[in-house]
């Protein structure tokens, strides 16, 4: 499609021919000259796309083809793909999903600070010198009023640190 678009571009500007300009792309003259054929069920099909990925978010285009072809179109993944592409449709990426603190009973519990030294966080924090030495740090907050309460700082941080912590 480009290099149809250039040689047209070239013939205007330098007026030369469409072999000379075909020639100097380096393309063959019936690229150039290539028409591409619609088919008549093509703009029906484009909306029944459309049309699916709104019920169904997080399909990509091998299962709306194949929820087209249950549907009773006879499409296959490589026109639904070019479809899809021109549309500039795509999927949502999956969000991780959030870690709960479960209880035995099956219900959740998220704790919310009510005062001080309610809830606290720790995190490990890794990053390196200048001379490329690495090190990590272990902090600890406390959540109510966003105040570390401690920082440990050291080249390897195992499970004894931090329970010591």
């Amino acid at each position: 499609m480009k290099r149809r678009l250039l040689v047209s571009r070239i013939r205007e500007m330098c007026q030369v021919s469409e072999r000379r300009a075909c020639r100097t792309l380096n393309i063959h003259r019936s690229t150039f000259r290539y028409q591409s054929r619609r088919k008549p069920d093509e703009d029906a099909l484009r909306t029944a796309i459309i049309e699916l990925t709104r019920d169904y978010g997080s399909y990509g285009y091998r299962m709306v083809t194949a929820k087209l072809q249950q549907q009773g179109w006879r499409v296959n993944h490589k026109r639904d793909a070019r479809i899809w592409w021109e549309e500039g449709l795509k999927i949502p990426k999956k969000q991780r999903k959030r870690r709960h603190l479960w209880l035995r009973d099956g219900s959740i519990i998220r704790l919310r600070p009510v005062h001080q030294n309610h809830v606290w966080s720790y995190d490990i924090v890794a990053d390196s010198l200048a001379n490329e030495k690495r090190f990590r740090m272990l902090t600890v907050i406390d959540e109510y009023t966003r105040e570390s309460l401690a920082i440990l700082v050291g080249k390897k941080l195992g499970w004894e640190d931090v329970v010591s912590a």
